[in-house]
């Protein structure tokens, strides 16, 4: 996986030497890391970056890392975690209906006794305001103490939807929905839907967040609906 991150890296490099097409940064500031309806900072704020290179043809290629929340290790050793994504992809348009194909690579590098990093297969398809998203897990690290058993059929879905309702306010609409693939017999289920509200204007975005079960999530938070503040810019490079 480690090799995968390293050729990500280096086709971004090429890319920005030999090709006019641009190169952006953008950072993001945020009161909440909200993902898909859970917490990943148990409630505390999160600052995020990433860099993109997107060719004329559609092809595209980047990496986004952000603080996560702390864990401690089986000594009380305390240790920040953070994420690390990287993906490729292709998005363009045949008439009036949009798509975009990427894979994408999360990681979380601290901690030797995190065994989570997945892959998925994003695919989208936008027709005026209203996208679907279906991204299949399509791998997961496996962890050794539970004999290397892995459960990689994972399936998310979410519908989104954006309204201008005034002069550069978008309404943006969500609706998720997290199957999560679990050991046969399995009767405590982890699956959820999650919605989302939120208005956006230039780089700030405030947005409502409700997990349905409000059972505790991948962090150990008691879910109840949330409130997040965003900021992000992008840039040229």
């Amino acid at each position: 996986m480690r090799k995968i991150a390293a050729v990500f890296i280096g086709l971004l490099i090429m890319n920005a030497c030999y090709a006019d097409s641009p190169l952006t940064g953008n950072i993001g500031v945020a009161s909440n890391y909200i993902w898909r309806g859970q917490t990943q900072t148990n409630d505390e704020a999160a600052v995020s970056g990433g860099i993109d290179y997107a060719h004329a043809s559609g092809i595209y290629v980047g990496t986004w890392g952000s603080n996560l929340s702390a864990t401690s290790d089986d000594a009380g050793n305390t240790t920040t975690q953070y994420e690390e994504d990287y993906y490729l992809g292709y998005s363009g348009k045949a008439g009036p209906v949009s798509y975009d194909v990427s894979y994408i690579m999360y990681t979380y590098p601290v901690g030797k006794q995190v065994y989570a990093d997945f892959q998925e297969i994003d695919i989208k398809v936008g027709y005026g305001p209203v996208t679907l998203l279906v991204a299949p897990t399509v791998g997961k690290e496996s962890d050794p103490a539970n004999t290397g058993t892995k459960y990689e059929s994972d399936m998310y879905m979410n519908i989104t939807a954006k309204f201008e309702i005034k002069k550069d306010l978008m309404l943006g609409l969500v609706y998720g929905k997290y199957d999560i693939d679990e050991a046969p017999g399995t009767t405590n289920s982890k699956d959820y839907s999650h919605y989302q509200v939120s208005l956006s204007k230039g780089e700030f975005v405030f947005a409502y967040d409700v997990k349905k079960p409000d059972t505790a999530d991948t962090t150990g938070v008691a879910d109840a609906p949330r409130i997040t503040v965003l900021w992000k810019k992008s840039f040229d490079l």
